[in-house]
């Protein structure tokens, strides 16, 4: 994937954009983009380094590779402008809802696609982005995307059934856990922390936990349990949330997101 075209370049493009750079995936020399606000792409090609294009047929034409970073409603009308051009390219799209069967029978058959689902942590470097599991890329294709998304977090293969909860899971569940922290924190700032302490305490604690859970592979059962003393005050901040339904809570989230 030696030349990477951006077809849109909002808030996650741009935050894959910055990924790719500062993970070493690729150069800014190497990288086309194309979006409809101008002024606005060429302020942010001229901050990063990469090619601002004027129109998609000048990505397509530049690029080994193309990133479909539009809104789902403009995307076949993306595609009706650059189909036979998009033939013997890779395709990774990032519309959501726009799946491997969604997109094939509007593509050439030579274009190969892959769906990609990340989340908004990415622009940290921290994001979860799923990859469907049906796709036509050939393997090396679909080593060097996994890798290239690696660079801004973990990356997971899930079948097309799963994309769904998946991305429940990790593309809506940051808004929860925002929730999460500004309740958190609004708690501290009501018993006397300043309020960016509050926060930097409630944020840490979550990014910490969640590290801490992934590289150890523990329950997260036994993490809480290892912070819960006989008798002590975690314990008795358990026994709040159960009492509010914590879990209930979530589960009933995670419904709401999924069945639509």
């Amino acid at each position: 994937m030696k030349k990477i075209g951006f077809i849109g370049m909002g808030n996650m493009a741009r935050a894959i954009v910055n990924g790719f750079i500062a993970g070493g995936a690729a150069s800014p020399a190497d990288i086309y983009a194309y979006a409809p606000n101008q002024p606005t792409l060429k302020a942010f090609a001229d901050e990063t380094g990469i090619n601002a294009c004027s129109n998609v047929h000048e990505v397509v034409a530049a690029a080994d590779t193309v990133v479909m970073a539009v809104k789902p409603y403009v995307v076949e009308s993306v595609l009706d402008e650059v189909k036979d051009e998009l033939a013997g390219k890779a395709l990774l799209s990032v519309a959501l809802g726009w799946d491997y069967a969604k997109y094939r029978p509007l593509l050439h058959p030579d274009t190969r696609v892959q769906f990609i689902m990340p989340n908004t942590p990415c622009m940290s470097g921290e994001g979860m982005m799923l990859f469907e599991e049906a796709t036509d890329l050939t393997a090396e294709e679909k080593a060097a995307a996994v890798a290239m998304f690696e660079t801004m977090g973990e990356v997971e293969i899930l079948p097309t059934r799963l994309m769904g909860v998946g991305g429940a899971v990790s593309g809506c569940g940051p808004a929860f856990i925002a929730m999460v922290i500004e309740a958190m924190a609004d708690a501290g700032v009501k018993y006397g922390l300043p309020r960016a302490t509050a926060y930097k305490l409630a944020s840490q604690t979550v990014l910490g936990t969640g590290k801490m859970q992934i590289r150890s592979g523990m329950h997260p059962a036994v993490i809480k349990d290892g912070v819960c003393s006989p008798g002590g005050a975690t314990i008795r901040g358990c026994e709040a949330l159960e009492q509010k339904n914590l879990r209930a809570a979530f589960y009933d989230a995670i419904k709401a997101c999924v069945e639509r």
